[in-house]
């Protein structure tokens, strides 16, 4: 059964949602999809699936926000480790998804311990309920110029003020770096205010 053809898929920012998706039909689409169309998340939960492609913005801003908290980290001697947008999916719990960005504190594993969401436009599929399937124990939104973060609780997400996996990271701090015209620019003046 053919859900979706090249033609059909969604313009940047744009989301198309399906409904009573197969996990194996999910599973079809990511495999015809995903190395094709780097651009592109596919948001599935419990039947279903959500098709958003990505703009020039959103790379921009998960690239830079990626550039400054790998910086953070080397400059704090914390060991990070990045699986990109890589998707993670669980059967079981018919939970799947690609993180704009997304890392292990420590050696990679198989679910990253912090996710990054870039949020340009609203509405769709609950990413948190998600993500909390898949066990993912804090995500991050950078959404209208700040950052709002979630801790896994238990069975659900708790708002929290900073990271519990980065917790000396200032977050206000980092967000005046964001929109930098020059990323590299952006790079060297967060580290140097790191060392102030």
């Amino acid at each position: 059964m053919q859900l979706l053809n090249r033609t059909e898929l969604p313009k940047p920012e744009e989301k198309i949602t399906l409904y009573g998706v197969t996990w194996q039909q999910y599973d079809t689409l990511v495999s015809m999809f995903m190395d094709q169309f780097p651009g592109l998340r596919m948001t599935f939960l419990e039947g279903t699936l959500e098709i958003m492609g990505t703009s020039s913005e959103h790379e921009r801003l998960k690239k830079i926000i990626a550039r400054l908290l790998e910086m953070y980290a080397v400059e704090q001697r914390i060991t990070l480790n990045g699986y990109g947008n890589t998707t993670f999916r669980k059967e079981a719990k018919q939970r799947g998804l690609e993180p704009d960005e997304c890392y292990c504190l420590g050696k990679l594993r198989e679910v990253p311990d912090i996710a990054i969401e870039i949020a340009i436009t609203s509405g769709g599929i609950d990413k948190l309920s998600v993500y909390q399937g898949l066990g993912v124990k804090e995500v991050w939104f950078w959404q209208n110029n700040q950052f709002i973060l979630y801790r896994l609780r238990e069975e659900e997400y708790a708002k929290i003020d900073r990271s519990e996996f980065l917790p000396d990271l200032d977050l206000v701090l980092l967000s005046k770096f964001v929109n930098y015209d020059d990323q590299t620019e952006a790079v060297i003046a967060y580290r140097d205010s790191l060392s102030n």
